[in-house]
C-alpha cells in the first residue's frame, strides 16, 4: 500500500460523514428496494382506478341523485364535525398540554383512542349513549330528541374519529411554544385569557390550520362510526363513503367514480395541510 493513499482515507470518511445520515447520497442502497415497494403499495390502487374509470360516463355518474345528495351530505355533515372538533379540541388540547395533575396521561390516551380504534367500535360505543336504549337515549326521547340514525349522529360519529386529529396537532404546537414569550405576557399584565388568545393561538395557528384541514378531511371519509351509529338513509345519514360501499354492488363503475372524487379531496386536503406545515 502505498504512502500517498493512505492520508486519502480520513478525507474520505469526512465526506462520506458530511453527507449526512438522511441524505440519499447516505442511505444504504439496499433501502430503496422496499422503499420502492412500499411506494407501489400505495400508488398502485390509485392508478388502477384511473385506468378502470369510465371518462365519457363520468359526468353522468357523479351526477347522479343518489351521488350528489350523498356529496353534499358530506360535505355539510363534515364541516359541522370540524366546527365541532375545533369548539371542543383547542380547550382539550390546551388543558393536555398544561395539565401536571396525576393521571394526565390516562386522559391523553383515552382522548386519542379513537385513533387506533375501529370506527364501528366507535359508532357502537356512540349508539350505547345516545342510541334508543342508551345510557342517554331515554332522557333525550322525553325532551322530544332523537340522536341515532339521524343527521346528528353523522356529525357525532364524524367528531369521535377526527377530534384526535386535531388534538394532537395542537397539543403538540402548544408544547413547543416559545416560553420566554408567553412569560413576558404575563409580566406585561396579561390574563391567562388573554396570553391563550392574543400570543398562543396567533404563534400556532399554522398547526391549528393543519389540524382543521386534517379533522375534515378525516371527517368526510369516515364510514365505520357513521355506518353503525347513524345507519344509511339516502339524503339523511347516507355519507359519500356509505354510498360508495352500496355502488359497490350494483354499479362498481359508479363506486370507483365516486372514489376517485374522494381521492381527489384527499389530495387537495394533504397538499393544503402541507402547504400549512411549510410556512414559517
Amino acid at each position: 500500500m502505498s504512502s500517498a493513499a493512505t492520508p486519502n482515507r480520513p478525507l474520505r470518511a469526512r465526506r462520506r460523514a458530511t453527507r449526512g445520515p438522511l441524505t440519499p447520497s447516505g442511505l444504504p442502497r439496499w433501502l430503496l428496494l422496499p422503499a420502492g415497494l412500499g411506494a407501489l403499495l400505495v400508488l398502485l390502487p390509485v392508478a388502477a382506478m384511473f385506468l378502470q374509470v369510465s371518462w365519457s360516463d363520468l359526468p353522468s355518474l357523479l351526477t347522479s341523485e343518489s351521488a350528489v345528495d350523498a356529496l353534499l351530505l358530506s360535505l355539510r355533515t363534515a364541516a359541522s364535525a370540524t366546527a365541532l372538533c375545533l369548539l371542543l379540541g383547542v380547550p382539550l388540547a390546551a388543558v393536555l398540554a398544561q395539565a401536571r395533575f396525576r393521571g394526565v396521561g390516562l386522559l391523553r390516551g383515552l382522548v386519542l383512542l379513537p385513533l387506533v380504534l375501529p370506527p364501528v367500535v366507535g359508532g357502537i360505543a356512540l349508539l350505547t349513549v345516545f342510541g334508543r336504549q342508551g345510557l342517554l337515549g331515554g332522557a333525550l326521547e322525553v325532551l322530544g330528541m332523537q340522536i341515532a340514525y339521524s343527521t346528528v349522529a353523522v356529525v357525532l360519529a364524524q367528531t369521535f374519529v377526527s377530534l384526535p386529529f386535531l388534538v394532537v396537532t395542537v397539543e403538540t404546537a402548544l408544547r413547543d411554544l416559545d416560553r420566554q414569550m408567553i412569560e413576558a405576557a404575563v409580566m406585561d399584565g396579561a390574563g391567562r385569557t388573554m396570553v391563550l388568545r392574543a400570543v398562543a393561538l396567533p404563534l400556532i395557528l399554522p398547526s391549528l390550520v393543519s389540524g382543521v384541514i386534517l379533522a375534515f378531511a378525516r371527517s368526510l371519509g369516515e364510514f365505520g362510526a357513521t355506518i353503525a351509529f347513524a345507519g344509511s338513509l339516502q339524503g339523511v345519514t347516507r355519507t359519500l363513503p356509505l354510498e360508495i360501499y352500496l355502488q359497490r354492488e350494483t354499479d362498481p363503475q359508479a363506486a370507483v367514480a365516486l372514489s376517485l372524487l374522494l381521492v381527489l379531496a384527499a389530495l387537495l386536503v394533504i397538499g393544503l395541510a402541507g402547504s400549512r406545515r411549510g410556512r414559517p
